[in-house]
């Protein structure tokens, strides 16, 4: 199976001096030279990787247009993908304007996206932080809170269904909190784990099609470890959460699924990462993390070298 290596590169469309993290005032021109580097790298036509970059939406057209400058032979498997799209979409004949301010997947699709990352920690901490506005009580009302998840995870599900409609492929994000994960030792936790990773993950796909059951990935993002100052799960942990979700999937929907380690993929845990048999790639957001964070096509190729050594 190719390993896949997922890019997410989020305050990129924002310069330094404007409180984002590009290191040059015009990120269009960033992105284009990140690509251009990528290809003239041979990242693309590595034997076994697929790269693809997932971009906000700023950075979607130039990041396209330089990839589509190069012989396909050139790019090899570097793609470009969108950072989400919106759980409706245009259809013939039906709703083709009410789409302010969101994405619809068929225009993603139209702009030369092949991927969408949906459920990202980041996307479900915002569905909840919305409906918290609704109802203050969520925080501290299990059964509210219950229900609230509940929402954010059906409109994950619908925003799947969209995107695999539009004939894009699909990064699935799932992933346990420090409170979803409970109290105790690791056996005192692992039901509670076991049964947050199946919920996500069967809610996530509720419905797919036969014929689009090769366009899922799975992202494993154990939230309660991803920050500052955080400390990242080991080996043995996130071999366990893939491999459950594994067992989830094909179980209920009798899929193979590729799972990719959601947490951060960089250099100082890829070797790990990369023995893990029941990980098939990584999420990378940065490639410097001290001093003026950043991420550079130089960066992503250490790591990228160092996972593959491993595996």
């Amino acid at each position: 199976m190719d390993q896949k290596i997922f890019v997410n590169l989020k305050r990129f469309d924002i310069p330094r001096k404007m409180g984002g993290i590009c290191p040059i005032d015009t990120p269009q021109v960033w992105i284009e030279e990140v690509i251009e580097k990528s290809v003239t790298m041979r990242l693309g036509v590595r034997k076994g990787l697929l790269l693809n970059f997932l971009l906000p939406e700023a950075l979607l057209l130039p990041a396209i247009r330089r990839l589509e400058s190069f012989a396909p032979n050139e790019r090899g498997n570097i793609t470009v993908g969108c950072q989400g799209v919106f759980r409706e979409d245009v259809a013939a004949g039906g709703n083709i304007g009410a789409f302010t301010t969101n994405l619809p997947a068929t225009a993603a699709k139209n702009l030369g996206c092949t991927w969408s990352i949906i459920g990202h920690s980041e996307e479900r901490k915002d569905k909840l932080n919305i409906l918290n506005y609704f109802e203050p009580n969520i925080k501290n009302d299990f059964s509210l809170r219950v229900k609230a998840t509940e929402t954010v995870e059906q409109i994950i599900n619908e925003e799947v269904l969209r995107a695999l409609d539009a004939d894009l492929n699909v990064l699935l994000c799932v992933g346990e909190t420090g409170a979803e994960r409970g109290e105790g030792n690791f056996e005192q936790r692992r039901p509670l784990i076991e049964n947050v990773l199946c919920r996500q993950v069967m809610s996530g796909i509720k419905g797919i099609k036969e014929f689009h059951k090769q366009k899922l990935v799975i992202g494993y993002e154990p939230v309660w470890a991803i920050g500052p100052n955080k400390t990242p799960p080991e080996k043995d942990y996130i071999s366990f959460a893939s491999k459950h979700i594994k067992k989830v999937v094909k179980e209920e929907f009798n899929i193979d699924i590729p799972v990719v380690y959601g947490g951060g993929l960089k250099e100082e845990n890829a070797g790990m990462i990369g023995t893990i048999k029941s990980i098939d790639g990584g999420l990378v957001a940065l490639t410097q993390f001290t001093g003026k964070i950043a991420f550079e096509p130089e960066g992503l190729q250490r790591i990228i070298d160092t996972y593959f050594r491993a595996i």
